[in-house]
């Protein structure tokens, strides 16, 4: 349908756009939908901030964390807005790609900036982090999250306690969990396999 309506020169509004690229990141056809996005560019149609972050976050499905960054700086350039999706959406691909450094990096301009973080964006990093070996890094993280008052969940505690599992630290892994065993924080399966897989690790 979007095809056709590309073919035909037809006007394209965000909403479609943005329909269309989600559409085919669902279907996982993300080199479809950055080909469709980068036309949309070529077009020089005027897109928004949901567009580029549907856009960005089919980067990460793909791998394309060049990408991503290329567009977070064209969103910059274009004076379009910069929320919390469009962050979290390069994280992921940075994370997907096994960029811990440019991970901590971009997180850093986030929290300088005072833009709006959540979970999500903090998980992210860590996730970059337990792949990148670096398990301090994602340990050190929980001072920052509560300096800016983001609430550390169920989704960080995982990331971090994964990150000294599969790091080989099982005694910091084991450590974690005691803490949110005594903490509010609802406790899920994989809380349970990383601190059992640490164990077996600790023999």
């Amino acid at each position: 349908i979007f095809s056709a309506m590309v073919e035909r020169r037809m006007e394209l509004d965000t909403i479609a756009i943005g329909a269309a690229i989600s559409a085919l990141e669902r279907g996982g056809e993300w080199e479809t939908a950055l080909h469709f996005f980068n036309l949309m560019l070529h077009r020089k149609v005027d897109l928004d901030t949901v567009t580029f972050s549907s856009a960005i976050s089919v980067c990460g499905k793909g791998c394309e964390w060049e990408k991503a960054l290329q567009m977070i700086t064209l969103m910059t350039l274009r004076e379009v807005s910069l929320d919390t999706v469009a962050f979290n959406s390069a994280l992921s691909a940075f994370e997907k790609g096994s960029q811990w450094e440019k991970a901590l990096q971009f997180l850093s301009l986030v929290v300088q900036s005072r833009a709006e973080s959540d979970t999500v964006t903090f998980s992210a990093v860590m996730s970059a982090c337990e792949k990148g070996g670096k398990w301090e890094k994602a340990l050190q993280l929980w001072s920052v999250m509560e300096g800016i008052g983001v609430k550390l969940g169920t989704i960080t505690f995982n990331a971090t306690i994964s990150a000294c599992e599969k790091c080989g630290k099982w005694e910091q892994a084991l450590q974690l969990f005691c803490v949110i065993s005594q903490s509010n924080v609802r406790l899920d399966t994989i809380t349970f396999n990383a601190a059992i897989s640490a164990c077996g690790k600790g023999g």
